[in-house]
């Protein structure tokens, strides 16, 4: 009797355990197919309106570059409007480098793809987490 009772103590515990986790949020995976090597790291910030472009974002990622391609999920992500920056960050500095007349020398790129000539905006670069997982591909 007392294994019976464990059994459905255990069952009701991983049941439990496994709704909320599911509840938390959802994920967000990030593919970037076009990293021109494989030296160095890849760092990706998710950002909100309020994080984006003032430093580290309300979720940080990073992965190492096999055959020019990543693949990252943000996990636990809650429904709301975000940008993703990624960073080929190829001397491993965990910054951008910039050459003397201002442009970077490393390639990043911004969810939605926007062409820009200026600095990164929020607003060619958000998107909505609904209800659903989300799969994007960023191109550098």
């Amino acid at each position: 009797m007392k294994t019976l009772s464990l059994i459905i103590t255990l069952f009701f515990a991983v049941t439990l355990i496994q709704a909320q986790e599911n509840s938390e949020g959802k994920t967000i995976t990030v593919v970037i197919e076009n990293i021109k090597n494989n030296k160095g790291n890849v760092l990706l910030a998710l950002h909100t309106e309020n994080t984006f472009m003032r430093g580290k974002g309300i979720k940080n990622e990073q992965s190492k570059i096999e055959n020019g391609k990543i693949t990252v999920t943000f996990k636990n992500i809650k429904p709301g409007t975000y940008a993703i920056m990624a960073l080929h960050d190829e001397n491993e500095n965990n910054q951008m480098d910039f050459e003397d007349n201002g442009m970077p020398k490393e390639q990043y790129g911004m969810s939605n793809n926007p062409m820009s000539y200026g600095p990164p905006q929020f607003a060619t670069a958000k998107f909505k987490l609904k209800a659903e997982d989300l799969e994007m591909n960023i191109m550098f």
